[in-house]
Parts: C-alpha cells; sequence; structure tokens
C-alpha cells in the first residue's frame, strides 16, 4: 500500500511540474526590446518617455544594483488569436524563491498610465480576455534592480546595501518578454491538481480522504495526453470535480482570508524604493480586484498611501475607486507600522492620530483595528492608547517567532498596564504573506489553541515587499478551499468581520496582562545607535517645540503657531519610527539618510522653539524648563559659566544665581556635593557611590563596569543577541587618564580615557553638580569594534524582586529572578528613560538620553547580601545587513540616581532628555498649564489640530497608583472637555475654582481640550 501511494504522489507531481505547468502559455510571439539605462536615480515617467532607446536582446545581463532601466516593448497579437485570453509575459531574470527583495518593474501605457507590476510570482499583464486578433501592444516598462542583500540567507557580508558601495555590475540577465495565449482551462487545471495534492499530503496516513483524493488523481492523471494537454485538459477537469465538491465537515475550522501585501516601508531597500514598490504592488491589486468581485484587499501605513497619492495619482484614483466598492480595506490607522517598544507614548498616539485623520479624511473611514503583523514585540501600553484612539481590536503575528515558548492562546483578550483591554488575534497560520497552500491550511487547524472555544481564524494572504501581494492564484486556492473536505474553509472577507465574528462567538477568550515579549530580535533595543538617538532627540524637541509655540500663541501678540511645520516634522519622525528603521536592521543606505533627516528635524525644530520664544520679547536673559516636573539644578550659560537655577514646571524664570544647598568638592577622585559622595578608582571605575542623605553605600562592586562582549548570533546578526553573548567578554579596565578636569562649587567632574580593540577609544566624564544626587556620565566613544557589544554595569546593593523600566506612559516591572523559562526569556529588555530598582525604603535609577537595551539580574554574595546589577545596553557592531553598523562616533548621557522612588526616576528622566535652555525673553510668563497632585505627569501641551485655538493637553498617571489633582491654566478658562486621541470630546470635564479637577486610575491617559475665555 505504502509503494502505491508512493507512485501515485510521484506520478501526479512529474505530470503537473514537467507537462500541465508547462502548458499553462499555449503559443507565445516575442516582444521587440528596445532599453534605456537611466542615470543615478529614478526618473519620472515624462523623462523616460523622452529618451533614446537602443535595441536590447534577451539573454542580456542588464541592471546594476539600485538603478533602473526602462525597456520599451512592443509587439502585435497575431490575427488568428482571436477569441483566446492574451497576456503580456515577462520575465527579468528573475532569482531565488523569495519574491521580493529583487528585481521589479512596473508597466505603463504609452500616456503613462501604470496598468501593473510584474514580479517573480506575478509574471503577467492582461492584454485581452477575448482578443479580436491584430491588437497592437505598446509598453514602456520600469525595471528596477534592486540587489538580494540577504542571497546568502542572512549569513554574507555585503556591500550591496548602499549605492555608495554597491558598484555598477549588471546583476540580472533578462530571460523573455512574450505575447501569449493563457489557456485557461490548463491554467484552472494546474490549481485543480495543486490543491488537491497539497491537501491529500497533509491528510493523515489512516484517513480515508487522503486515500480517496490520491485514487482520484490517479484516475484523472489517466485522461491526460501528454501530447495534447490542452486538449485533455476539459476532460482531466470533470474527472477531478466529484472529489474537489465533497463539502467541509460542518466542524471544520474557518480560516477568514484577507488580502495583504506587508511592504516595509523601508528594510532592505531605502525609502525612495518603498515609494515604488508601493505603486507597483497596489497597480496589481486594484488590477486584481477588478478580476474578482470577492476580492478584499487590508493595507495600512497611511504614509504608504500619501506617497502614492503623491507620486502616482492615477494609481491612487483606483484605490479610491476600490475602497468605494468595498474591496480596499485600509486598516491599522497608524502612520506606518511602528515599532512596538522604542517610540516614547506621544509618538505613539500621534502614529494613531495622523494615521487614522488620513484615512477619515482621503476615504471617509474610521478604521476599528491596529495591523502591527511583524514588529517585535508590543509594549503593555497599546491596549489604552489603541482604545483611546478608537480601535476595538488588535492583530499582530510575530510573537509566533518566539524562540523559547510557544505563546498560549491565538485569540484573547490583551489587558494593558492601566487594565484597559482589548480584542487581540494572531493568525495561527504564522505567516502574514499565506498562499493557502496544503501546509499552511494544515498548520493553521494544529497550531489553533482555541479548539473547543472557537472555530475561526485569520490569514493574511498574497506576496509582499515588492513581491506583487495577493495574486490570481491565491484567489483561485481560497476559492477551492471554501468548502472542501479534509481542510479548513477558506472565506474572503473585510478583517472587521472577522474580528466581529470571533468576538461574538469567543467573548469569554482567555485574558493576556502585560507586554507581548518577543523572546527574538532582542539586539533591536541597540542596533544603530545614531538612528535610536535621533529619535529620541526628535521626540523631545517636539515636545519642546509644541510647548513653547503653545506659550507664544497665548502671549505673544501676532504669533502664528506653525500648525503646517510641525504636522511635517511629525510625520518625519513618525516615518522613521518603522520596524525596521528604529530597531536599526535596514541597511546602510536607510540609515545614513535617516542621519541626515534627524539632523534636518533637529534644525527645523531649533528654528520653530526660538522663534516662539524670540515672539515673547527681548527683555533679559530666561530660563525655559520643557520638563513637567519643577527643577532647580545647575545650568551653563552661553558663556560656558554654571549657575544655579530654579525653574517651574513647562515654565520659564529669569536668569538668575539661586543659592544651592551645599557645594561640590573634589579631592585628588573624590566628587562630594552633600547628597552624595563618588570615588573613583584607578581603573575609571566608579569604586564607591555613598548616599549622604540615606547614610548607606550603593554599589556592592565597581560601578560603570565597561564590559566588551562577543556578539555573534546563530542568524539575523542586526536583530538577534543570543544569550551565549554572555559567555565571553573583556572588561575595560585600563585608563589611560583619570583627569579632574572641572572644580567648582557648583559642578565637580572627572574625565577617564579609554583605548580598546581595534582602535576604539572612550572617554566618560563623571560629574557631579550641587543640589543633586544624579551622576552624570557623558560618553564619548569612537568605535571601530567588529561583532561586539558595550554594556555600562552598575552592581547595586539592593535585594529588587523586580525591576521597573519606564515604557509609553508608564512602566513595567519584570522579575529579576528566572523561576520559569518565560522570564529566563528575558535576558535582554526594552525601557525608555530609566531602569528602577528597589527594596523596601530606598531605590536606585539608571537614566540614560538615548538608549532602549538593557538587563537586570541578580546574585548573592558570600555575606547574604543580594547584588542587584543593572547593565545598559550601549552600542553593537553587527555586520549583517550593514557592515559599517554603528562605526564611528557616538556621544550620549547616562546617569546613576541613588536613593530615587519612582517618581524621582520619572522627574530626572525628563530633565536629562529636556535640557534646560536660555533666551531672552520680555518677562516669565505663567506656564500654560501646571499641575496640583502627585503622579499626575504632563506628556504633551498644543494648540488643537483642528486650528481652533484651543489648548490639548495630554497627561497620565506616572507612579502606578491612583491620583487626583487640580490643572491650572495660564490663561482665562472657559470650558474643558475630556477627549479621545484624536481630540473629539467624550465627555466634559470637572471645573472647580478656575482649574480643572482630575482624577487617574494607575497609568490611566487622559487628553483634556481647553478653551479659552
Amino acid at each position: 500500500m505504502h509503494d502505491e501511494r508512493r507512485r501515485i504522489e510521484e506520478r501526479v507531481q512529474r505530470l503537473h511540474d514537467q507537462r500541465i505547468k508547462t502548458a499553462i502559455y499555449a503559443a507565445t510571439v516575442p516582444f521587440e526590446v528596445e532599453a534605456w539605462q537611466a542615470p543615478g536615480e529614478p526618473v519620472p515617467f515624462e523623462e523616460a518617455a523622452a529618451a533614446s532607446y537602443e535595441p536590447f536582446a534577451m539573454g542580456t545581463p542588464w541592471g546594476p544594483p539600485w538603478g533602473t532601466t526602462w525597456f520599451r516593448m512592443r509587439g502585435r497579437v497575431p490575427e488568428d488569436w482571436a477569441g483566446r485570453r492574451v497576456e503580456a509575459v515577462i520575465d527579468l531574470g528573475f532569482v531565488g524563491d523569495w519574491p521580493g527583495n529583487q528585481a521589479e518593474a512596473l508597466v505603463h501605457l504609452p500616456d503613462g498610465t501604470p496598468l501593473k507590476a510584474v514580479n517573480p510570482l506575478n509574471q503577467y499583464v492582461a492584454i485581452a480576455k477575448a482578443a479580436t486578433g491584430g491588437e497592437t501592444v505598446d509598453y514602456l516598462v520600469e525595471a528596477a534592480s534592486n540587489p538580494d542583500i540577504l542571497a546568502d540567507n542572512f549569513s554574507k557580508v555585503t556591500p550591496l546595501g548602499d549605492k555608495l558601495t554597491a558598484g555598477d555590475k549588471p546583476l540580472y540577465t533578462f530571460r523573455g518578454a512574450d505575447i501569449a495565449i493563457l489557456d485557461e482551462e490548463v491554467w484552472h487545471l494546474d490549481l485543480d491538481v495543486q490543491v488537491l495534492r497539497e491537501l491529500m499530503l497533509e491528510l493523515g496516513e489512516h484517513d480515508p480522504r487522503r486515500h480517496e483524493i490520491a485514487h482520484a488523481l490517479d484516475r484523472a492523471m489517466d485522461l491526460l495526453d501528454l501530447d495534447d494537454v490542452s486538449g485533455s485538459a476539459p476532460a482531466v477537469r470533470e474527472a477531478l470535480k466529484p472529489v474537489l465538491a465533497r463539502p467541509a465537515h460542518a466542524s471544520a475550522h474557518t480560516v477568514s482570508g484577507v488580502g495583504h501585501a506587508h511592504i516595509d516601508s523601508a528594510w532592505l531597500w531605502p525609502i525612495r524604493e518603498t515609494k515604488r514598490k508601493t505603486s507597483r504592488t497596489f497597480s496589481n491589486v486594484t488590477s486584481l480586484a477588478d478580476e474578482y468581485d470577492d476580492f478584499v484587499f487590508a493595507c495600512s501605513q497611511a504614509q504608504q498611501y500619501e506617497w502614492v497619492r503623491d507620486n502616482y495619482p492615477k494609481v491612487w484614483s483606483r484605490i479610491q475607486e476600490s475602497v468605494k466598492k468595498g474591496q480596499w480595506a485600509p486598516v491599522g490607522g497608524m502612520w506606518v507600522e511602528s515599532d512596538g517598544n522604542l517610540p516614547g507614548g506621544e509618538a505613539v498616539a500621534r502614529q494613531f492620530i495622523h494615521g487614522k485623520r488620513f484615512f477619515m479624511d482621503h476615504f471617509g473611514i474610521e478604521t476599528k483595528g491596529v495591523w502591527l503583523p511583524d514588529s517585535f514585540g508590543y509594549n503593555a501600553a497599546y491596549p489604552q492608547i489603541a482604545k483611546l484612539a478608537g480601535n476595538e481590536w488588535f492583530l499582530t503575528q510575530k510573537i509566533s517567532w518566539n524562540q523559547t515558548n510557544r505563546f498560549p492562546h491565538h485569540t484573547f483578550w490583551w489587558e494593558g498596564i492601566d487594565g484597559t483591554r482589548i480584542f487581540t488575534h494572531f493568525p495561527p497560520v504564522d505567516t502574514y504573506n499565506a498562499r493557502f497552500s496544503g501546509e499552511e491550511m494544515s498548520r493553521a487547524v494544529r497550531n489553533y489553541q482555541e479548539k473547543g472555544g472557537a472555530t475561526r481564524s485569520l490569514a493574511p494572504f498574497g506576496w509582499g515587499d515588492g513581491g506583487g501581494g495577493p495574486t490570481r492564484e491565491i484567489m483561485e486556492r481560497a476559492r477551492r478551499l471554501a468548502d472542501l473536505e479534509g481542510s479548513a474553509k477558506v472565506v474572503v472577507e473585510h478583517p472587521d468581520e472577522f474580528f466581529a465574528k470571533a468576538r461574538e462567538e469567543y467573548p469569554d477568550a482567555p485574558v493576556w496582562v502585560g507586554e507581548l515579549y518577543l523572546e527574538l530580535h532582542r539586539a533591536t533595543y541597540t542596533s544603530q545607535a545614531r538612528t535610536k538617538q535621533g529619535n529620541r532627540r526628535s521626540e523631545h524637541l517636539l515636545r519642546e517645540a509644541e510647548l513653547w509655540a503653545t506659550t507664544a500663541a497665548l502671549h505673544a501678540p501676532g504669533y502664528a503657531y506653525p500648525y503646517e511645520k510641525l504636522d511635517r516634522l511629525w510625520k518625519t519622525v513618525l516615518l522613521h519610527q518603522f520596524h525596521d528603521i528604529l530597531p536599526g536592521s535596514s541597511i546602510a543606505w536607510v540609515h545614513r539618510e535617516a542621519e541626515a533627516e534627524y539632523a534636518r528635524v533637529a534644525g527645523e525644530l531649533k528654528e520653530l522653539t526660538d522663534a516662539a520664544v524670540a515672539a515673547l520679547g527681548d527683555g533679559g536673559t530666561h530660563v525655559f524648563n520643557t520638563s513637567p516636573y519643577d527643577r532647580a539644578e545647575v545650568l551653563r550659560t552661553a558663556d560656558g559659566a554654571p549657575v544655579f537655577v530654579e525653574v517651574p514646571a513647562s515654565g520659564s524664570a529669569p536668569l538668575a544665581d539661586a543659592r544651592p544647598p551645599q557645594p561640590v568638592t573634589v579631592n585628588g577622585r573624590v566628587l562630594d556635593n552633600g547628597l552624595v559622595r563618588v570615588e573613583i578608582a584607578e581603573d575609571g571605575t566608579l569604586s564607591s557611590v555613598r548616599d549622604l542623605r540615606a547614610g548607606r553605600e550603593v554599589l556592592a562592586e565597581p560601578g560603570n563596569l565597561l564590559r566588551l562582549h562577543t556578539d555573534l548570533p546563530n542568524y539575523w546578526d542586526a536583530w538577534d543577541i543570543d544569550k551565549h553573548y554572555k559567555n565571553r567578554y573583556t572588561d575595560l579596565l585600563d585608563a589611560s587618564s583619570v583627569t579632574v578636569v572641572e572644580q567648582d562649587p557648583l559642578i565637580g567632574a572627572i574625565r577617564v580615557e579609554r583605548d580598546f580593540g581595534k582602535g576604539s577609544k572612550i572617554t566618560q566624564t563623571i560629574t557631579v553638580r550641587a543640589g543633586s544626587p544624579r551622576i552624570d556620565i557623558e560618553t564619548d566613544i569612537d568605535w571601530h569594534e567588529t561583532e561586539k557589544i558595550l554594556k555600562a554595569a552598575f552592581p547595586v546593593d539592593i535585594r529588587a524582586p523586580h525591576s521597573s523600566a519606564e515604557i509609553q506612559f508608564g512602566h513595567i516591572q519584570r522579575p529579576t529572578h528566572t523561576n520559569t523559562s518565560w522570564e529566563a526569556a528575558r535576558f535582554e529588555v526594552s525601557g525608555h528613560r530609566w531602569v528602577h530598582i528597589g527594596e523596601p525604603g530606598y531605590g536606585v535609577a539608571v537614566i540614560n538620553d538615548s538608549t532602549y537595551g538593557h538587563d537586570v539580574s541578580r546574585t548573592v554574595r558570600e555575606d547574604g547580601g543580594t547584588t542587584t546589577t543593572v547593565r545598559l545596553s550601549l552600542v553593537r557592531a553587527p555586520r549583517i545587513p550593514d557592515p559599517e553598523a554603528d562605526q564611528g562616533r557616538h556621544r550620549f548621557t547616562y546617569a546613576l540616581l541613588p536613593g530615587a522612588t519612582i517618581e524621582d526616576a520619572v522627574a530626572e528622566g525628563y530633565a536629562l532628555n529636556l535640557p534646560l535652555r536660555t533666551a531672552e525673553a520680555a518677562g516669565a510668563p505663567a506656564p500654560v498649564v501646571s499641575v496640583e497632585g502627585d503622579g499626575i505627569t504632563v506628556e504633551a501641551v498644543k494648540l488643537a489640530d483642528d486650528t481652533s485655538g484651543d489648548v490639548v493637553v495630554r497627561l497620565y498617571e506616572s507612579r502606578g497608583g491612583r491620583a487626583r489633582g487640580v490643572l491650572r491654566t495660564g490663561f482665562p478658562l472657559a470650558g474643558a472637555q475630556i477627549t479621545d486621541l484624536l481630540e473629539r470630546p467624550l465627555e466634559d470635564a470637572d471645573i472647580a475654582d478656575g482649574g480643572v479637577r482630575v482624577t487617574l486610575r494607575p497609568f490611566q491617559i487622559l487628553t483634556l481640550r481647553l478653551r479659552r475665555g
């Protein structure tokens, strides 16, 4: 029996692959082809149409890396093809089995109308469903010769990731460009056989259905005339009809298919190429919608829609029509599919604000769900942020990549740090590029964790990243699998419909509380440090510009709030939070451009802030505090002199030298300001940090220990840190110099210089300032290591059962032990401005201005005490996909804050990231808003987006407890409303005694819209 089954399977496979598939196109005639190589960057259609073309022969190499070659293709449909379905078939010389990340092209008519893209698994362009014969065909084909960066499965270092280093050797060899007859009967037979054969192979050995299909295929192949596949195809299909018509079992799992084309907004190609990828894919999708009335395509990322609107207006018009017909479903409601961990809280809010508004403005549609299939884990504030933006559901797939633990649910309620829950689904098909193969259908059913409680799952289908999206072949598979015995049932529908049905049948789905941590890709918290620093700095500069622009709009007659500029700059920052740019997993070209964009953004935001402050007048030097907390600290004036100042939260004060509590003393390598005493060893580490207020030593071992680890993960260099990195390391204990560089009553500083490795150098300035227990470590690294990671360790004499790390609008606690495999898997985690560890009565925070990755561990000492160690990940040196990742100069600051509560960590995190600024101003206007009440933190102050002049304030509870207080305004208050993130009213706020009463649950976010009197 086994031999007979094997004979049938081998027979069917050979006949399918070698005879049926090769007969799909019945006849061909070649195009006449000419070519023109565009110089440099891509050019508009009009320029290409006017260029001089040269004859081009098939079999000719073409396409330098990142080049654009335009092909003019002309031909004529033979007269005797009348009545037949005729197509253009173009093979640019596609390579490998990945339909994206290689050559692709967009086919235009002579008038510039984009028709359809040509991709490795989607090579046709329809000419006529029923040709009349004699039609002339004239195309201009814009072909991109993008290199296959990961051709060797993430293992080869290549210079192809930047046009500056890629060279000009042609990458592809053009194989064919033909006008062809599509034999529709053979094409359908090909799909019939594929679907049945794949289903048969997935069914169990003892399943009668498997044997039924096998024998049906065997009998059908007897009817196939090898000399006339086309003529015999109808008889073969007729023989297969009964086995294809057998309905699925009543209890069969239902897969909701949603057309999809996951297009990374930048990754192994630059942003400029994504603009073309979207036009190609969207051309394909709108073309497919014309062929299949039951087709539904879900597409996220408002930024990509805007690119198509601005650069391909004819494709944009087709999208609008498809949306009206209900075949195109805008989803996700975010500007881009951003990273799920690294963007700040306000930035995540703006992702939804800008994304949802775009879809409402251009399509009249408010998206209902969060669509993030590919980001690398998701912070625990997402449920609340998503719900406040008007979302009802959340979808991702990436958690299926977990390295250690299998996530226990596919459909569940996800509960965030504030208690908000959102209905969530992970497709058990474990891909967002499904094609409805037998293996995928079997996997979806096999994986599905909710058996017995629910019966349906979702499957996004289509080729992504330039693969062209869904294809007609995938749609035909879906139709055959709609109701087929032995398989899950497939229904193509809008994701909103799937989520409504899933929630209705499973309202008591299980609950997952806290972050969705991806047990993989942990290096994305650290790789490409300059990109991450650019993001962090941009977020804080945007906050600063909005606050002072609002202040000027309220207090400076004639000042115009820069709505358009702020909108544009926010969108630039949001774009670069895409989940391969900000995480550092893109090619060199992407990160080179990102650094330049962040520099431009910083320059423009400085101009906006300077203009706002200048509008307040010229009456002497004032100090401006963007932080939501009052500040009393040392500031350097324009001439570099230190001065101790006091400035209210979100406000300003005249530059006046206040008296600090106690001066700083410097005695050898000891810094002392009456609050802390810091001793620096000969090797440059912190040998002692004494908290003089608490009367205790903070460190259990030398602090600020720099440890250089070998860092070569098993697969994805830029993405991963594997646990074995800890096993090999070098402690950087050789200091070339330890020097006192500042000795002032307000500031004491010691500089430590180290040379190490392959010519790398670290200069660190350890600073103590009057009136503050914070110990700053300003760091300048000239980095030339490869396949290394540098960490800075602070072993603290605290027994901490958990660490607390700042995330968006709050913080998350993580155990410091590894009792379970779930805890052990979190050996590298993310946080924002601070990490806090504590025991009852005492805590310590480690604060930073641009790093995200860290680890926390604890050990028991011989004296019985416990050491809890916080280690910041400072810089890495992966080589794939960017061989020069992180090489060169890095400047950043991190700090140790002894005796810190959570509230202290929050305040100092803002202070380090929002330095005080000085400027000339006529006076110190009252802060736009101020808060009376502990635990209430203002995150954003701006004017309402509708240009009404209303003031919008976003605040949150930051300690993790209940908070009550009053929000005061620096202007006459005529009314206040609580709104959603999009500034739409939810209810009236409680106004009393000239302010707004605020009551918050732990980590609650509140947006207030304040009307001026």
